[in-house]
């Protein structure tokens, strides 16, 4: 089976390394393991930030002519009829303007990977493109969230047959290792793994450097930080003020690297403001660490508060500060609930077991089709 593969959002190819883009090559991979041929079949960015009318206007008259010039290829023989097209991540600053012209004329099924609609968009700026991604989703013959807090609002427009749920996944073996004790009387070892930008990515460190002030001066501890970007003057002010070799900044690492880092650490910590679920929460379980994060969006479905690690109200300086000066008292309850994580990593989000959950959906599609 053949599958068109579109990410609105961002592209599986774009050079900028993102949650966003990893989670739609581990899509691509988990097609890939269950036979599927998938080809990425257009590369349009459909994101418009800031609601300008205008601008989303000429995209969807863009993505209509992309549409029509992929239909008289498939139709001419150019390329590969699909039998399927599968688009990753919709909501209303990016619509998918291309697959439900392709699917509709070709008569395949349309498949949506991580979808969210905001009733609250259907005025304002973004209007035009609310109204396209509702379409989108009542078009839809399945719609896999990633987040089980999409899927009450996808529940207005979509029927429950339609709505399947798939955690979040990474190759979770890629992430397993040695674990370095260390030193148990030296400081406990954080890290944490973001993009340095703008908006919620600058809030997040902005919440952690605040908790981390407010810790009492007996609590020994570094913090590592993995990640660079357009933000990184910003985040490097916010902990300028800390003893010097407290805060390591790595710099943006290779899987390879980062791997290191983690399997070096003793916990992961991440404020986690508007996060969806959080890839490098994920990738810091799969590697044994606990998790100290707020509780946003479907953080909550992958860390299992008090087993795995510890989830603080989002944006709450205090509570964070206190869970991080609880727990930087105790290695041993550190290395156990990092031990949990691990196991929960490898039982409920790994790519097989993802990839099969996937496959079982489409080849329902296919036999109705």
């Amino acid at each position: 089976m053949r599958i068109a593969f579109y990410a609105p959002l961002k592209p599986v190819d774009h050079p900028v390394p993102s949650g966003d883009r990893l989670m739609a090559r581990l899509l691509v991979d988990a097609l890939k393991m269950s036979g599927y041929e998938v080809d990425i079949s257009a590369r349009l960015r459909s994101r418009v930030a800031d609601g300008n009318g205008v601008r989303q206007v000429r995209l969807a008259e863009l993505g209509g002519k992309l549409a029509a010039r992929l239909l008289r290829r498939y139709q001419s023989g150019f390329l590969l009829r699909p039998d399927i097209w599968f688009t990753y991540h919709l909501y209303y600053k990016a619509p998918d303007w291309i697959g439900p012209l392709v699917a509709r004329k070709l008569g395949i099924p349309y498949v949506i990977a991580e979808a969210s609609h905001a009733p609250k968009r259907a005025t304002g700026p973004w209007a035009a493109s609310h109204h396209a991604i509702e379409q989108t989703l009542k078009q839809a013959d399945a719609i896999i969230s990633l987040n089980r807090a999409d899927m009450a609002c996808l529940e207005q427009v979509c029927s429950l047959a339609k709505l399947h749920f798939v955690p979040p996944f990474i190759p979770v073996a890629d992430w397993a290792g040695p674990r370095f004790v260390g030193d148990e009387s030296g400081p406990v070892r954080l890290v944490t793994v973001a993009m340095m930008r703008g908006g919620d990515k600058l809030a997040s460190y902005r919440v952690l450097a605040n908790a981390l002030q407010r810790l009492p001066q007996d609590r020994r501890w570094s913090l590592t930080i993995i990640g660079d970007g357009p933000a990184r003057s910003d985040v490097e002010r916010l902990f300028a003020g800390f003893t010097a070799g407290q805060i390591h900044f790595a710099g943006q690492c290779d899987r390879t690297t980062t791997r290191r880092w983690l399997w070096q650490s003793d916990a992961f910590v991440w404020p986690a403001v508007n996060e969806a679920y959080g890839m490098a929460i994920l990738e810091a379980q799969a590697a044994g660490l606990p998790v100290i994060a707020g509780d946003s969006g479907g953080v909550s479905g992958i860390v299992v508060n008090g087993v795995t690690g510890w989830l603080v109200p989002v944006g709450d300086v205090p509570a964070l500060s206190s869970r991080l000066a609880s727990i930087l008292a105790d290695r041993a309850l550190l290395r156990a609930t990092g031990q949990k994580a691990e196991r929960k990593a490898a039982h409920d989000h790994d790519i097989a077991g993802a990839s099969q959950k996937i496959s079982s959906i489409l080849q329902k599609l296919g036999e109705i089709a």
